[in-house]
């Protein structure tokens, strides 16, 4: 099953599908645009179900195959929002929303989807039901939590789950993937310290805040070094740094930081939030400060099922002749919640010699469609085959 020939006659359409998406970037869970037209093509391409306002704005469309005998149902996810980015590409269909941008290429992996959605629609060559699932705000929003928590898994009794991201640095058109562990947990922090201010010339009647808070930053860093296992996987950032006062002479009150801690299993989550709280109290307290901590569990470790992996990995062979073994990543992805409510994998598709995401100047690379969408088909086409 090589790429397919109706992506190849349906290409300009799904590239001109994406460059519209470009244009008109949504951030979080405002993708109210990019869900109606989401919603209004699956509809013209003939879905069985299509409902709006899962998990806010998620989209979710219901294909089912020439038949249903085997009662197997799959779901299809990609993502559909863009980043607070200001676009500087200079390209015809650039973003007309100044500070939005599609920097990460979720409007390709939703033209992609719907691609794949129109052809299943057209063909329906499998036996089970296929459930497309357009989810918002994976940026930092927990879009796939809510969907999750809408009861989108049981209302469609989908048992197997599906995921997919563009890739800068993979050749364009290749796939990569593992299983297991695979995007990390993405924990965020907010560290507040209170000392006791006072004039810059006269430390010996503060309690310095400024230099409390540079001996927890510099602590911080000894929770990969001295605590976790030195082959674990364990970042600790200190991202933010604000005082009361930004006055020449004056020893703040109060400081306030920000962080975030990326691990990559659930022991090593469990040992940080105990040593981050540990060495904030604990630093602040030999100074006679205090330190709040509040440790926000944010997106869980993104981990492969096996069995699905070795699956997709199958049917991106059969599209792109190969399949490699991708590395382990420090970037967070909500396909994580997906994943912990059904066993499923999350594939690396190559974006080529492109900026990177996240990137002003990033642009998905159109001329990797045919191969996403054809892996999305193949997926149901393959893990739902009909037999007789």
């Amino acid at each position: 099953m090589p790429v397919k020939n109706r992506f190849a006659e349906t290409h300009a359409d799904i590239t001109a599908w994406r460059r519209d998406l470009h244009e008109n970037p949504e951030i979080l869970f405002e993708t109210h645009r990019t869900s109606a037209t989401v919603a209004e093509k699956l509809r013209a391409f003939g879905c069985d179900e299509v409902v709006e306002g899962i998990g806010r704005t998620g989209v979710v469309g219901v294909i089912k195959g020439r038949k249903t005998d085997s009662g197997k149902v799959i779901g299809l996810r990609a993502d559909m929002d863009a980043l607070p980015i200001l676009e500087a590409t200079g390209l015809p269909y650039a973003s007309k929303t100044p500070g939005a941008m599609h920097a990460c290429g979720h409007d390709g992996h939703t033209a992609m989807l719907l691609g794949a959605a129109q052809y299943l629609c057209e063909t329906r060559n499998f036996d089970g039901t296929t459930v497309v699932i357009f989810q918002p705000a994976e940026e930092g929003g927990g879009g796939g939590r809510e969907m999750c928590n809408d009861g989108m898994m049981d209302r469609w009794n989908i048992q197997e789950v599906y995921g997919m991201h563009n890739w800068p640095g993979i050749p364009l058109g290749e796939f990569a993937i593992r299983p297991g562990p695979f995007f990390a947990a993405t924990d965020l922090l907010e560290i507040s310290v209170e000392g006791l201010g006072g004039h810059a010339a006269k430390p010996n009647e503060t309690i310095d805040t400024t230099v409390v808070c540079a001996h927890i930053i510099t602590a911080l860093q000894t929770i990969a070094s001295r605590n976790a296992d030195p082959i674990g996987q364990l970042v600790v950032s200190i991202t933010s740094f604000e005082t009361e006062s930004k006055a020449f002479n004056v020893i703040p009150q109060k400081v306030h930081m920000r962080g975030t801690v990326r691990t990559l299993s659930n022991a090593l989550r469990d040992l940080a939030e105990k040593r981050v709280v540990e060495i904030c109290e604990g630093i602040a307290a030999t100074f006679g400060a205090k330190a709040t901590v509040d440790y926000i569990r944010n997106y869980p470790v993104m981990i492969n099922h096996p069995e699905q992996t070795e699956f997709a990995a199958h049917v991106a062979r059969d599209v792109s002749g190969g399949c490699a073994e991708a590395e382990m990543t420090m970037g967070g992805e909500d396909f994580a919640f997906m994943l912990e409510e059904r066993p499923g994998a999350y594939i690396l598709l190559g974006n080529g010699d492109s900026a990177a995401v996240h990137h002003p100047l990033y642009n998905f690379n159109d001329d990797a469609i045919p191969m996403g969408c054809s892996w999305w088909a193949g997926l149901a086409e393959q893990r739902m085959p009909i037999t007789h």
